[in-house]
């Protein structure tokens, strides 16, 4: 089972640019668990200017979201199709399903991508608005994860204490049951993170 390991504070300019797995386009790593080896979970952001084909990422879920740009065509190899339109639709889709990403009319896209292994952790996307303050409880088996999408937030909790610019991240983890205050306004992409199974056992 994977470490959620401790909060952190994950600002923008230490993301680390880097080729997708197929080395078709670039993206910028945000937060990889574990940070060696396989991993169980990824957060980044996709750099589009062209029409690409994704990694294929068998025994992989994933979501993407759009974050900027005109909008983006998914045409999966099994005759779907899907558009992500502005400000910020999304689609979920396994990893190993062949799909090009074609941005359309406009400046390249930008989109953020949360892959995952489901047999090893459950992952929840919610795109929220930041009015005031809101809570994300976390424990030795539910972690979050947030995407600072516009505005400003902060982070605080017995312990920690930081403060989030826009495309700033934060990932929310403690081995016992505690509280982070997430308190701001603007915009965030919320991820929350279980393993697998943890939802269950809880009922």
């Amino acid at each position: 089972m994977p470490d959620f390991g401790p909060a952190r504070h994950l600002p923008a300019h230490e993301y680390v640019r880097e080729r997708w797995h197929n080395g078709a386009g670039w993206t910028r790593r945000i937060l990889r668990l574990p940070a060696e080896g396989n991993w169980d979970l990824s957060l980044s952001i996709a750099d589009i200017e062209g029409a690409a084909a994704y990694s294929s990422l068998p025994g992989v879920e994933r979501e993407q979201v759009l974050l900027s740009g005109d909008g983006l065509r998914l045409e999966f190899a099994d005759g779907g199709q899907a558009t992500l339109l502005p400000p910020h639709q999304r689609l979920r889709f396994a990893g190993d399903r062949a799909v090009t990403g074609i941005p359309l009319d406009g400046p390249p896209v930008r989109a953020f991508n949360a892959m995952w292994r489901p047999d090893v952790l459950e992952v929840d996307l919610l795109h929220r608005p930041l009015v005031g303050g809101m809570f994300c409880f976390c424990d030795a088996a539910t972690a979050w994860a947030v995407y600072l999408l516009g505005g400003r937030a902060r982070v605080d909790a017995d312990g920690v204490e930081f403060d989030l610019e826009t495309g700033d991240s934060a990932w929310l983890a403690a081995p016992a049951r505690q509280r982070f205050l997430l308190d701001g306004a603007g915009e965030a992409l919320l991820l929350r993170v279980r393993r697998a199974g943890a939802a269950a056992a809880a009922q």
